[in-house]
């Protein structure tokens, strides 16, 4: 005889397995508690204010510091020129001989026409003295004497000129005219005498560069050092110029087909390193930026607005914060505008941060970064 399970029973069990299922599933429903990440680390860059130089850099040329031109007063066939090309020269070295017979012989006959003048004068003022000619032909005699006279220092002149010397110590150049030529007058250019010790270069700052210049000094942010300004030259291969120059020369008025104000250094150049013609870069020296802000190139970013950088709160929260970055210093920007003394600012780090979010800062270290290269005010 099968037993019957009472219906009370059956409930209990139902109720039972309900509860089971149920707590089963809500377990598997409760959400797991969240853990925040932890705040991203960044570096700070404390902004302090310093003394830095500033970097004005134009592209130069170098001319000589005196040029000559040779020419020959005298006509006539070259038929010497003892000077080699390329070479230096002493002030007063025979560069060319013009062919001096003709000028020869004319020294000569105003030699001897000077003698008979001499002669017939001396031989009237004797003679007025007994009376025996009149006062009106010794004065005569004296004119012809003296244009006898002058007749032989011009000659004496042109023969002279037959000699073609340098007018100063220098580098002759190359021969214009070969031996065997004709020389017309002083209307050939025989050759050119430079002097390139010391040495000129020439470099031409924009009106645009002159006029913040000027508007940097008055408002205290540039620093012009006493006396000539003093240059620095890089040559073509980025070697450094062992001399440096002295500013001796700048222009009143901007040259109207550039818009440039034109600038010359001079250099001593003992070992002709320097040559006329040779392009070079020239740096100013001794300009000064006082109170200069500078971070590294990193950390000013570049938006829609322009350049900007992330600052951090008192509660390191980041905030962004728009600068103007007027030159590049080494690995760094210098800031006319946006920061000032105590700013803290996001050098590595940037693209972990956004505006709002909290970070964990940690000092700059400008010893490791290999970038960085300022210069010594």
């Amino acid at each position: 005889m099968k037993r019957l399970i009472r219906p009370a029973t059956w409930t209990a069990a139902v109720a039972l397995l309900i509860l089971l299922v149920a707590a089963v599933a809500a377990r598997r429903r409760a959400p797991a508690a969240s853990v925040a990440p932890p705040p991203p680390e960044v570096s700070v860059l404390t902004v302090a204010p310093e003394t830095v130089s500033a970097r004005y850099a134009y592209v130069g040329q170098a001319a000589a510091s005196l040029s000559v031109e040779v020419r020959s007063q005298v006509t006539g066939v070259i038929v010497e020129r003892p000077y080699a090309e390329g070479t230096d020269v002493a002030k007063g070295a025979l560069l060319f001989r013009i062919d001096p017979r003709t000028y020869e012989a004319a020294y000569r006959s105003a030699q001897a026409q000077l003698a008979n003048a001499e002669r017939n004068l001396a031989r009237l003022k004797a003679l007025l003295g007994a009376r025996a000619v009149a006062q009106k032909d010794v004065d005569d005699a004296q004119t012809a004497f003296d244009q006898a006279q002058a007749a032989v220092d011009q000659t004496k002149k042109d023969y002279d000129d037959t000699f073609v010397r340098a007018e100063i110590a220098g580098r002759a150049g190359r021969a214009l005219l070969q031996l065997g030529a004709r020389v017309t007058g002083s209307g050939d250019l025989l050759t050119t005498v430079e002097r390139v010790d010391p040495i000129y270069v020439n470099f031409s700052p924009s009106d645009q560069d002159v006029l913040s210049w000027r508007r940097e000094v008055q408002a205290g942010r540039l620093v012009m050092p006493q006396g000539p300004l003093a240059v620095q030259v890089t040559l073509a291969d980025g070697s450094v110029y062992p001399q440096t120059g002295r500013l001796n020369f700048t222009d009143l008025a901007l040259q109207p087909a550039t818009g440039t104000q034109e600038l010359r250094a001079e250099l001593a150049n003992p070992q002709h390193l320097l040559l006329p013609g040779q392009f070079v870069r020239v740096r100013l020296l001794g300009l000064t930026h006082p109170g200069a802000i500078l971070v590294p190139q990193r950390a000013v970013q570049q938006g829609l607005g322009g350049a900007f950088v992330y600052v951090l709160d008192a509660g390191d929260k980041v905030a962004t914060r728009n600068v103007i970055a007027t030159a590049w210093d080494g690995g760094s920007w210098l800031i006319a505008q946006g920061l000032a003394a105590g700013d803290r600012v996001v050098v590595d780090g940037v693209q972990q941060v956004a505006p709002g979010s909290p970070v964990r800062a940690v000092a700059y270290q400008p010893a490791a970064d290999s970038g960085a290269g300022r210069s010594a005010p």
